[in-house]
């Protein structure tokens, strides 16, 4: 897969895809069936996907409560593994910001891209100040020569499939109800940091992870599914994460912490996937660590169960 930042400059083979716009944060069922739209409309071009980095809503509210279910890379390696020719990741700057529907059609559909077919879901809104309609979208479609398919909302169990209610899931702490809206387990992904290697001195040794910039699923333990991406110990295991500010230890910033199961080695600085399964209860203080290590035995056996099923 093919990633173009700067619809201003392009190379010609990455011109005449038919492509899905949005923002794509998570990936969901929704997502994916824009995207199979896309594929059908021109099967003998390549499929592509615009999207815009940084989301459209960290550009206008830097200083906002962080949203987003997943970074631009996940986000691209998942897109790459439904089969994506090529993803057109703009740069959303002020010029991009200031472009009206038209201009915005003229210059990056048309003109910058090139593109022969673009799918959008029924409450696309584009252009400066979203004053652009998916009929605008139709009617410059016809006008400057590439076509329009416009895909209606999904639902699944009666719920709408949006980035915003598998959000809301998540902060419920019902992550195999977003899971049912995502198609797959949420995941959040990225490098082992070190950490002040308390879980080593109580006998669970955990890779910590950043969620800086991520939507926060609530707070507490969760059995997990883990890939190691990279390194010698690739692979994938069971475990139990924390995912908080372990408030047992003073004022901490918020992370997440992963028990692998049966699992032994140095993952230091390596890439891991972790999927949140199960929530399996909230953050707490206990008196002192002998409580702290029985709960997390309890915890840990939990956890082992409900994965052997998972």
């Amino acid at each position: 897969m093919r990633i173009v930042r700067d619809y201003q400059f392009t190379r010609p083979e990455d011109r005449g895809a038919s492509a899905a716009i949005g923002n794509f944060d998570g990936v969901h069922r929704g997502h994916r069936a824009v995207i199979e739209l896309a594929r059908d409309a021109a099967p003998d071009a390549p499929l592509g996907v615009m999207t815009f980095e940084p989301h459209p809503r960290e550009f206008f509210a830097p200083d906002a409560p962080p949203f987003r279910l997943m970074g631009a890379e996940a986000r691209a390696a998942r897109l790459e593994k439904l089969g994506v020719d090529r993803l057109y990741q703009l740069n959303f700057n002020t010029a991009l910001a200031s472009l009206s529907p038209r201009a915005f059609c003229e210059r990056v559909i048309r003109d910058g891209l090139g593109l022969r077919h673009v799918v959008v879901g029924s409450d696309f809104c584009f252009g400066k100040g979203r004053t652009g309609t998916v009929a605008d979208l139709q009617g410059f479609g016809a006008e400057m020569g590439f076509g329009v398919t416009v895909a209606p909302l999904m639902k699944t169990g009666g719920v709408q499939v949006s980035s915003t209610a598998i959000r809301r899931a998540l902060s419920e702490g019902r992550p195999r109800d977003a899971a049912e809206l995502l198609g797959h387990w949420h995941r959040i992904e990225g490098p082992v940091v070190g950490g002040e290697q308390r879980g080593r001195v109580l006998g669970y040794p955990t890779a910590n992870m950043s969620i800086d910039g991520l939507h926060k699923p609530r707070f507490g333990v969760y059995a997990v599914l883990v890939d190691v991406k990279t390194g010698p110990l690739k692979g994938s295991y069971h475990g139990a994460a924390s995912v908080g500010v372990r408030p047992m230890f003073g004022e901490n910033r918020p992370n997440i912490e992963t028990f692998l199961f049966d699992f032994t080695g140095d993952i230091y600085g390596e890439t891991l996937s972790v999927a949140l399964v199960e929530f399996l209860r909230p953050e707490e203080s206990f008196d002192g660590v002998e409580a702290l290590v029985a709960q997390m035995d309890r915890d840990c056996a939990r956890a082992r169960q409900i994965l052997d099923t998972a």
